[in-house]
């Protein structure tokens, strides 16, 4: 495959009034504090932990794979959302989804480094596919038909079972801040420890659920709250960190205001001197979480919508310039015509193939 990376101008041309603002910005945190993705990526920060050789495999065709191969950075696809949001709201947009096939293919046209899914998608198709895209199975999901709806995450699936059908990795979810994170953390510990143990990476969606978490803005996707989490991620070695695009700060403050009641620790030097209100700054904070990026940061971010290839530039260019390791871009790919999914994914690699996108 013939890799072309976008010109300079493109990228700014998507970027729009934002360009000099996101392309031109210096970031709070000096760059020289981080672990930076880069070609040797394996080998320069894996290599020295205590991860097995057949790990070290395991990450080397994770990011070995697709268009971003070898550069240090991921762009994977991940199609859980027939759990995680139903079936129907996630596929009636383009109905060929339904079929494992294609959530497979559009993976494969578009580049990617890998796949994540559930254990029943790539369960169907493993004999064809799985020695031809990496494989990374969720191994827990949502389940929205008990009335009311509960946000937890109970495992469909066993490590081995993802080892057996071929996978290199496996990914799950902790809703930090719930009444279940005790429990989800426990289990997720586990499986990574065993998922280790067979070679296989891991992934983890460190993501927040609390209602006192929804103030006057949605502090679920505030810088210091999701950099705890990701901290909290890292500490039971996922290799890899998931986490929303931060668009706020403040978390710990404002939940204490609301509840009048004292709420977690932080420092006024996190707000004054490692953050500002930028999202570079906002996304580096959650890179010094993931042990200073030793453990790569792939986002995700905004709603789906008609501006979908534009903002996913957007946050491609925060991601990288703040010291992520890629972008993971579900509905704003598969909810869409084939060929205008694979031209999402082929955007948001061109900004980490570009050499003027550069580390803040």
């Amino acid at each position: 495959m013939v890799v072309t990376a976008a010109s300079p101008q493109s990228i700014a041309d998507q970027l729009g009034d934002e360009a000099s603002y996101l392309l031109d910005y210096e970031a709070k945190v000096s760059q020289s504090l981080l672990h930076l993705p880069g070609p040797n990526w394996v080998e320069g920060n894996f290599a020295q932990s205590d991860r097995s050789p057949q790990v070290l495999r395991s990450l080397q065709q994770l990011y070995g794979t697709g268009r971003l191969a070898n550069t240090g950075y991921l762009s994977i696809l991940p199609v859980d959302q027939g759990i995680e949001h139903s079936a129907a709201a996630s596929f009636a947009p383009n109905p060929i989804y339904f079929d494992p096939q294609n959530i497979i293919e559009l993976a494969i046209a578009g580049g990617c480094n890998a796949v994540a899914t559930t254990v029943g998608v790539l369960g169907s198709v493993a004999r064809k596919y799985a020695y031809k895209i990496p494989f990374i199975v969720k191994l827990n999901h949502s389940e929205l038909l008990t009335f009311p709806n509960v946000n937890d995450q109970v495992m469909y699936a066993s490590v081995e079972q993802a080892w057996n059908l071929g996978a290199v990795a496996v990914g799950a979810t902790v809703y930090f801040g719930s009444s279940e994170a005790t429990r989800q953390l426990q289990e997720v510990r586990a499986a990574f420890a065993r998922a280790h143990e067979l070679g296989m990476a891991t992934i983890l969606w460190c993501y927040l659920r609390n209602s006192a978490f929804q103030q006057e803005q949605d502090y679920h996707l505030s810088a210091d709250l999701t950099g705890q989490a990701n901290h909290l991620g890292t500490t039971i070695q996922a290799d890899i960190i998931k986490q929303k695009l931060p668009t706020t700060n403040g978390g710990y403050g404002a939940v204490a205001q609301a509840t009048g009641q004292k709420f977690g620790r932080t420092d006024d030097r996190v707000y004054s001197e490692l953050t500002s209100d930028h999202p570079i700054d906002l996304t580096r904070y959650q890179v010094l979480n993931c042990y200073a990026g030793r453990a790569g940061l792939i986002n995700s971010g905004g709603a789906s919508g008609k501006n979908d290839f534009a903002e996913a530039v957007r946050t491609a260019v925060i991601n990288k310039r703040a010291g992520g390791c890629g972008l993971i871009s579900g509905r704003k790919t598969f909810q869409r015509d084939f060929k205008e999914g694979v031209k999402l994914f082929h955007l948001i690699q061109d900004v980490y193939l570009s050499s003027e996108v550069t580390i803040a």
